[in-house]
């Protein structure tokens, strides 16, 4: 799947350096979390890999909203620039409604402003671009021929990034879909009853055998740093593939579905924009 989606991206790259547009991509990171460290390191190597140029801007924990602000704004002005990937979440003391609804909707291509997310909640086409991880679970989902048509799907998280987003978009395709975050009693019994479980809650192999029953299958959308310094997802991969019937693996996973359509959305948004040659 992923090496047929990148040699289509490719030929959109030749094709759009043959108009003189070069698709270029921002990263804005705040601070060294390590699942945004790593998100960054396989995105910058995904599209540098399909001809897309990547431009890095690591900011302090400390920084201020008004100095993010003004990045979101030069890189909104900046005619390079087609795409632009806010990781988050942000330090509590920026408000993140006020920042990532500052960026340009036709810049936004990981689907985090007002209105990218209202489309993926109205089922809207041709508005904006959906979040590209939700984006991956589903296109996993439909890869391997998943029909999900009154299947039940449990997800595990329920943030605005991954959870809710996610949720919408499977309900789109006709599951019938459980949201379960910190406040759900009995949660590992509601996961064993799903046939797809998809699991964002970002804490280091917390969903483990007893979450699991033959059958499923199990998206991880987790990326966390154990103990030892190892990147891992936030299901048990080893209790996981000795009882369901699919589970995706971290790193090598969802991550590299996501990176592959944020370069295909940064390439879409280089079509409509257009800017700086080659």
């Amino acid at each position: 799947m992923v090496a047929k989606l990148n040699a289509a991206i490719k030929e959109e790259v030749r094709l759009l350096r043959a108009r003189n547009i070069l698709p270029g991509l921002a990263i804005v990171r705040v601070g060294e979390r390590e699942g945004d460290i790593a998100y960054q390191r396989g995105a910058t190597k995904r599209c540098s890999s399909l001809g897309v140029e990547v431009k890095s801007l690591v900011l302090p924990t400390t920084v201020t909203q008004e100095e993010v602000l003004h990045v979101v704004d030069s890189l909104n002005e900046d005619a390079s620039i087609h795409g632009v990937l806010l990781l988050r979440p942000l330090p509590k003391h920026i408000d993140d409604e006020v920042i990532r609804n500052r960026l340009l909707p036709a810049k936004d291509v990981d689907g985090i402003t007002d209105a990218s997310i209202a489309a993926v909640f109205t089922g809207s086409i041709n508005v904006g671009f959906p979040p590209c991880t939700p984006q991956a679970c589903v296109k996993i989902l439909d890869h391997y021929g998943v029909d999900l048509k009154g299947k039940r799907v449990v997800v595990v998280g329920r943030s605005l990034v991954v959870g809710r987003p996610v949720a919408m978009m499977l309900l789109g395709k006709n599951a019938t879909v459980t949201v379960c975050h910190s406040g759900t009693k009995n949660m590992s019994a509601l996961c064993r009853e799903a046939d797809v479980l998809v699991v964002a809650i970002g804490k280091a192999r917390m969903i483990d055998q007893d979450y699991f029953s033959p059958g499923q299958m199990v998206i991880d959308v987790g990326i966390n740093e154990d103990e030892n310094g190892v990147l891992c997802g936030d299901v048990n991969f080893t209790d996981a593939e000795k009882i369901v019937d699919a589970v995706t693996p971290v790193p090598g996973g969802v991550g590299s579905v996501t990176t592959t359509l944020l370069a295909e959305h940064v390439t879409q948004a280089a079509k409509c924009i257009g800017g700086r040659g080659a």
